[in-house]
């Protein structure tokens, strides 16, 4: 995309910083809801969260429109790069590709178990091979120029005992070189479950992961799975564990899970933002894309949590959802929607955290 930006890039000395780590908190990477629009808002609240892409496959990193489907602006940053496949040769290229174009990390997919990615036999399925997954992270280390490599995987799939597997899935991946895995704390069933039922019904289990940061302290590790609150995300580093992914939570309720995320996760001094500065910096951007004749729907189905858990936060999201707003009226639809519910915006946390 063209360059947009009304906020600065945080300050690089403080990003340097040994002590610093971006991926103690960061946004899961989610397909069709993490894309750049996304990101742009959620680091309107966060300079410091680490952000995901969606994952993008190697497949069509190496074959499709690499400009299109790495389109960011600086002002995401820091920003990481998820990709799926399971082919070296071919993930190798893709980091090339990648290798130059501003991302914090490349993390490699083996926890999706949607059923595209099991037709590739890559996501989570790459956890019943760890030879392949072995052979898959060198390819990339090898190619990423610096970049560092990461990877994001599930407790365990189908019949594996995690209690035996994991520890033996983690020694793998360490003994490759790799400093950071993040592990979302349910395993997944690639039989007899959908991807949706697949993030909810197999029950978490957060002090098996807990437990691995204990068998290996020199390992990063990180945990994603059902995290809804900076409280909840405190807890977890505090119990030892070296950053926490949060997920659906932070786009349901983004100011909830980011507004105070500088100061509560990073300890940060920079003072925290309101709902209305959000508000005001989106209505920039708004304008900005409907002078280029952009649609604003897909920009303003990422907005529909802003107020959740307020007075007229129902009305919020239905008239942010009226395909109206793609009409050349659509910004005066929301500035008077803006205009009316303007009294009765709450901006109370639906936490109680703000």
């Amino acid at each position: 995309m063209d360059s947009f930006a009304t906020r600065s890039e945080p300050n690089s000395q403080e990003m340097q910083n040994k002590s610093f780590h971006s991926y103690r908190y960061s946004v899961a990477p989610m397909m069709d809801w993490t894309d750049r629009h996304c990101r742009y808002f959620h680091r309107l609240m966060s300079r410091y969260t680490l952000l995901y892409t969606e994952m993008v496959s190697a497949s069509a990193i190496v074959k499709g429109d690499i400009d299109r489907l790495l389109a960011h602006d600086q002002m995401e940053y820091p920003l990481a790069l998820q990709i799926g496949g399971a082919e070296p040769r071919e993930l190798s290229e893709a980091v090339d590709l990648c290798a130059d174009r501003g991302f914090y990390e490349i993390n490699l997919n083996a926890g999706c178990p949607s059923s595209k990615v099991q037709e590739g036999c890559f996501g989570v399925a790459l956890m019943q091979d760890r030879r392949r997954v072995a052979e898959c992270l060198e390819a990339m280390q090898q190619a990423s120029r610096g970049i560092e490599v990461t990877i994001k995987c599930r407790l365990g799939v189908d019949d594996q005992n995690p209690h035996d597997t994991l520890p033996l899935f983690i020694e793998t991946v360490e003994s490759l070189g790799i400093k950071r895995i993040i592990i979302h704390a349910r395993k997944a069933w690639l039989k007899g479950l959908s991807p949706k039922q697949n993030r909810e019904i197999p029950p978490l289990d957060y002090d098996l992961v807990i437990q691995m940061k204990r068998e290996f302290p020199d390992l990063k590790i990180c945990i994603n799975g059902g995290i809804q609150s900076l409280d909840q995300a405190a807890y977890f580093l505090d119990q030892g564990l070296d950053g926490v992914m949060v997920g659906r939570a932070a786009y349901r309720y983004p100011a909830d899970l980011l507004l105070t995320a500088d100061k509560k996760i990073f300890g940060m001094d920079d003072p925290c933002r309101d709902h209305s500065e959000i508000l005001s910096e989106m209505w920039q951007y708004l304008e900005w894309h409907q002078q280029k004749g952009s649609k604003l729907t897909p920009i303003t189905r990422h907005m529909l949590g802003l107020f959740a858990g307020c007075p007229g936060a129902r009305r919020w999201r239905q008239e942010l959802s009226n395909p109206a707003i793609n009409s050349p009226h659509g910004l005066t639809i929301i500035r008077q929607l803006i205009s009316d519910l303007g009294s009765s915006l709450s901006f109370e946390s639906h936490t109680g955290e703000a």
